[in-house]
């Protein structure tokens, strides 16, 4: 089994996806024992000398005034977790509530939280064990970090709060450690501030979202090729020397994807030398790389935002190496919530231009005389008519979850955090925005592959061959309407999984 290490220089993006969508386990290296343990002891020099600091001596947000007594402190960081521990709705999915306990670990491990090493190893006895706290989908406002939803999961480790059960029930957090063989643990000071106070939900959801959108921005434009395939679209806008001329890097992978994905096709070389035939494609054909491209180019920015923060130490206060312990604003989750936001937008742009070619695909006046609907019998069925319902409806879901989430703010603790970035509902709706936009290629497949059934005995291109072997077991040949739904969720695991772009790539080469 794979085993995760965590130093102080941190973990790595393929890190947290071993650990939050794997069964990867995780130890702390020798070092970040060293710097935690180091740091703890200049927090405990403070509690010796007695000086003023937040959250060691003083009391939270709005109450960071009201000085705390030495024999009550403990008792405040245990109270802390339970009054943060205040979200609602649905539990949030496991690999993300994985994902944001391994980055926990990792910013306590870097040495400047002024925590002992047992918490950090808390943490990870909860991972290796496989114990999911329950997290509430609402609480965080993404300043000060992910407070009320690291809190859920801080108390699962005092023996309280809940955990979500192995088949999606609520189990009590003592229940969850006695069963393992584990120890509810008890805070000193500054160690519940330290539990909640990061940008751990908002980072791990940014993180498993750009793993995602890098496969399906890939997969955009397979499903893409193969509708203007069908629609016996021109690759002539694909060719690299119009892409030199207006550089952006994404904008010519995509073209470069595109234009690989439609060679050796009968159906492409059938209209090749046809110069009255699409002298200019509609822009859902033609214009396919500048969208795809441009969101790619937005991925490399979340990306570069995303490894920034996994560089970061984020706390409030934090412990500096020369001693001091100093309040930082570096919990607010304002880069995280702009990257999630944009990246949304992008994504919902695939989506949007993806649907455009099903409907041209589906359209009798525009699919170069292909049977409408897809249908070789229209009137007595209706074939993707109604598919297409479907794909529009999620690019309207979608253009209203790409409404930006971090220009809004909604002040709290009696105006003391009078600014919040939101970031855990951008990151949040982001998830929500590439789970429609796999929907949407998922109706892009099927309606591409209709359309190249329907032009035999012209063979398609390899690509398209393999497309349509891939969805034949489950759509078969053109012919009667059939149950529909499962024929898209068919199509749809193949958009989501990796076996039909493995396979097409074994035949042409790698897609980037």
């Amino acid at each position: 089994m794979t085993t995760i290490t965590v130093h102080v220089s941190g973990v790595s993006p393929s890190d947290v996806l071993a650990v939050a969508r794997g069964a990867a386990r995780v130890d702390i290296a020798p070092e970040a024992v060293a710097a935690m343990a180091d740091s703890r002891s200049i927090v405990d020099g403070i509690e010796r000398d007695g000086r003023p600091v937040y959250g060691v001596s003083t009391g939270f947000g709005a109450l960071a005034s009201t000085f705390i007594a030495p024999e009550r402190r403990a008792e405040m960081q245990h109270s802390l977790i339970r009054s943060h521990a205040a979200g609602v709705g649905a539990p949030m999915p496991r690999e993300v509530v994985r994902a944001m306990m391994l980055l926990r670990v990792r910013s306590l491990a870097m040495g400047r939280s002024g925590v002992r090493p047992l918490l950090a190893q808390a943490l990870v006895d909860l991972l290796n064990n496989d114990i999911t706290p329950w997290v509430p989908e609402h609480g965080s406002l993404g300043a000060s970090g992910d407070l009320a939803p690291l809190a859920h999961c801080a108390l699962v480790l005092l023996g309280e709060g809940w955990v979500l059960g192995k088949d999606g029930a609520r189990v009590p957090g003592g229940e969850a450690l006695q069963s393992a063989g584990l120890r509810p643990i008890g805070l000193v000071a500054k160690e519940g501030l330290a539990l909640i106070n990061g940008t751990d939900g908002m980072l791990g959801m940014l993180l498993l979202a750009i793993d995602d959108a890098r496969h399906l921005f890939t997969m955009a434009d397979i499903t893409g090729a193969l509708a203007i395939e069908a629609m016996l679209g021109s690759d002539r806008p694909f060719l690299p020397e119009l892409h030199t001329i207006r550089p952006h890097p994404g904008q010519a992978i995509s073209a470069a994807n595109m234009f690989r994905l439609l060679q050796g096709s009968a159906i492409m070389d059938s209209h090749r030398e046809d110069l009255t035939h699409a002298v200019q494609d509609a822009y859902s054909m033609r214009c396919a790389p500048q969208v795809a491209g441009a969101a790619r180019d937005t991925l490399d920015f979340a990306t570069l935002v995303a490894g920034r923060e996994l560089a970061s130490i984020v706390d409030n206060p934090v412990v500096l190496a020369d001693g001091r312990v100093l309040s930082t604003g570096n919990f607010h989750g304002a880069p995280l919530g702009f990257a999630g936001d944009f990246l949304a937008i992008a994504a919902a742009e695939v989506g949007s231009i993806s649907e455009r070619r099903v409907d041209r695909l589906l359209d009798v006046c525009r699919s170069r005389d292909l049977p409408a609907f897809l249908t070789p019998d229209p009137g007595v069925n209706s074939g993707l008519m109604i598919a297409q319902y479907t794909a529009a409806g999620i690019v309207a879901d979608n253009r209203r979850l790409a409404s930006p989430a971090s220009v809004d703010s909604v002040p709290t603790s009696g105006m003391q955090e009078d600014h919040v970035s939101m970031g855990w509902a951008a990151t949040r709706k982001l998830r929500h925005v590439l789970d429609n936009l796999t929907s949407l290629l998922a109706v892009e497949l099927l309606a591409a592959v209709r359309g190249l059934q329907l032009r035999a005995p012209l063979q398609p291109s390899p690509a398209g061959r393999i497309a349509v072997a891939a969805l034949a077991e489950h759509a078969g040949e053109p012919g009667p309407d059939v149950f529909l739904a499962p024929v898209i969720e068919a199509a749809r695991a193949l958009v989501a999984g990796t076996d039909l772009r493995t396979s097409i790539e074994s035949e042409i080469g790698p897609l980037s």
